[in-house]
């Protein structure tokens, strides 16, 4: 499958239908529409971010359309412990029995500032936020994932390795090997599904933060690349280990 092909791809209506999906990043921006997504494809969807009157607010949003009722979990990833982590692995159980899919999709960029005057206080929160969390929550629910019949991971990457980008870039990069490297430790018969989304600038409060000059509006919504992550968290998606850039061109900066 292209990129080209899975950006234009249309899920079934029931695509995730009886599914568990934990999405990172929930209250706003691209985690927010797709949990709206994935919740209108079938799926149960365990909304986390670290604030909570934003996910309430998505909570009432899908109950009122009619999607399966979903579940909050609120957690800051930058303060977050293996203890946290493990409790939550434990939450999911009792609550579900399992987990379907995870979405990787938290993210802050703290600064763009070259390496030389880079805070490295500043530069461990990023690098907590971006890569030591999703290690973290992986490994916790690794477990989880493999009692699915279908089991699958998605990350929001992004190629930001280019010069100012400081610690979110070397995060990102290091997220995009751990996609991969998960990808290629569970094939065989017990198989994880594990790939990746960039979808290129969006327009989100990350974007517009990074680009405060940029008209937004000439930027896509985050509706426009939901279809994708749910294509890759249903059982119809039998690929695995794969970067999806989805941009119609490619960042230059």
């Amino acid at each position: 499958m292209t990129p080209q092909e899975l950006r234009q791809i249309k899920p079934a209506e029931d695509a995730l239908a009886g599914r568990v999906v934990l999405v990172t990043g929930a209250g706003d921006g691209l985690g927010r529409a797709l949990a709206l997504d994935a919740a209108a494809h079938g799926a149960s969807v365990i909304l986390l971010d670290k604030e909570i009157p934003p996910l309430e607010s998505l909570y009432d949003e899908i109950e009122a359309a009619g999607g399966p009722q979903p579940a909050i979990y609120p957690m800051n990833l930058e303060g977050a412990t293996v203890k946290d982590y493990d409790d939550m692995a434990a939450n999911i159980e009792r609550e579900f029995g399992r987990l379907d899919g995870l979405v990787h999709n938290a993210g802050w960029f703290g600064d763009m500032t070259p390496i030389r005057y880079f805070e490295p206080e500043l530069w461990s929160r990023v690098m907590t936020v971006n890569l030591h969390a999703p290690y973290l929550m992986t490994q916790a629910l690794l477990p989880l994932l493999e009692h699915s019949e279908h089991p699958s991971i998605v990350f929001s990457t992004h190629d930001a390795r280019r010069a100012y980008w400081g610690a979110y870039g070397v995060a990102k990069a290091g997220l995009e090997a751990l996609m991969r490297i998960l990808a290629a430790e569970h094939g065989g018969d017990r198989r994880i599904f594990v790939n990746g989304i960039d979808t290129g600038p969006m327009r989100t409060q990350l974007r517009r933060r990074a680009y405060p000059g940029e008209l937004a509006e000439n930027n896509p919504l985050p509706e426009t690349f939901t279809a994708a992550y749910v294509h890759l968290l249903s059982p119809a998606c039998e690929l695995s280990g794969v970067n999806f850039e989805l941009a119609d061109t490619r960042p230059t900066d």
